[in-house]
């Protein structure tokens, strides 16, 4: 192939390592999600081949400034930001419920800050919450979530817009490092207020609108699963306050609200009217295969240790399962 376009979302890296034997300087390594990186502190499973085989690609493109910051300083490469153009050519119509909305989470769980959103739901009992499951989402977490009585658990959508037309205020208490955060700007777009962990990349979704608050990210995981085969979470401690406050000037004042869901949707609108569907082909067209791409052995070997053998069984076996 002219170029072989590889995704970071790749638990072992091996596809990474092969595209990087088989076709060596034509790799672009597309770098979302820092968990599953070879490299740097929030990498669940650094690797040193890896890690060399995205130096040695011919492009690093990743999803935001603060993943193009990451890249170049832990492992010395220039990325460059491209934005997947995913959100269609609207208009989009407002959709935030200020009268009869949830304070909503999606995909809650430990890492995404399960914790804090569990701790303002009890903190708040006179307000209407609710919680859209996926797929970092546990049994524990369901347990927990059903065990508020202002939480409610929503059933998955076929269209985000069925679940944001039922939403007051979208919470994003995320505590790992976020690459983006694209639901933010889908709801921000439709005029559902957005109240977000300074987290990563969703300081760039939040597109310099209110409601950013800062949080001490994750920095230790235990080598223990869960039932959704995610490393156990060492969970620093956080304060509510913030949050509460933030939840109580956008629920407690209309004309506030109202303002606020414009001021958002016109930031969004803004930041996607500046996407451009062809600007991945354009930069492609730039480059030119690497010469000297750094030598990778014939034969990859895998370096897992114990527990990272066991999920990536349980991950093996989850799959054959499901298909």
């Amino acid at each position: 192939p002219d170029w072989l376009l590889v995704s970071s979302e790749d638990l072992n890296h091996a596809l990474l390592t092969e595209a990087a034997r088989v076709a060596p300087g034509r790799v672009i390594y597309v770098a979302h999600t820092p968990q599953f990186f070879p490299f740097g502190p929030a990498s669940w499973h650094p690797d040193e081949t890896a890690m060399h085989a995205v130096r040695s690609a011919a492009a690093v493109i990743v999803i935001s400034q603060a993943m193009a910051e990451y890249v170049e300083r832990h492992i010395g490469v220039r990325a460059t930001v491209i934005h997947p153009p995913m959100y269609g050519e609207g208009p989009h119509l407002p959709l935030g419920d200020f009268e009869h909305g949830f304070i909503a989470m999606i995909n809650p769980c430990q890492v995404k800050g399960i914790s804090l959103f569990l701790a303002i739901a009890d903190a708040m009992r006179r307000q209407r919450f609710a919680a859209l499951p996926g797929w970092g989402t546990t049994h524990d977490d369901l347990a927990n979530l059903k065990r508020r009585p202002n939480v409610t658990v929503l059933s998955r959508v076929r269209e985000i817009e069925q679940f944001l037309s039922r939403v007051k205020i979208l919470l994003m208490p995320s505590l790992w490092l976020e690459g983006f955060g694209l639901i933010a700007t889908e709801a921000m777009l439709r005029g559902v207020p957005v109240v977000a962990s300074d987290s990563g990349g969703l300081k760039e979704a939040k597109a310099g609108t209110n409601y950013l608050i800062p949080v001490r990210l994750i920095e230790h995981y235990e080598p223990v699963f869960d039932d959704r085969y995610m490393p156990r979470p060492v969970l620093p401690a956080e304060s509510i306050e913030p949050w509460v406050e933030a939840i109580t000037e956008l629920s407690s004042d209309e004309s506030r609200y109202r303002q606020e869901a414009a001021s958002q949707k016109a930031a969004a609108e803004a930041f996607v009217a500046r996407l451009d569907l062809l600007q991945i082909e354009r930069f492609l067209a730039t480059l030119t295969p690497r010469e000297q791409a750094a030598h990778l052995p014939d034969e990859i070997q895998i370096g897992l240790s114990e527990a990272k053998q066991r999920l990536l069984l349980a991950r093996l076996k989850h799959k054959q399962v499901k298909s």
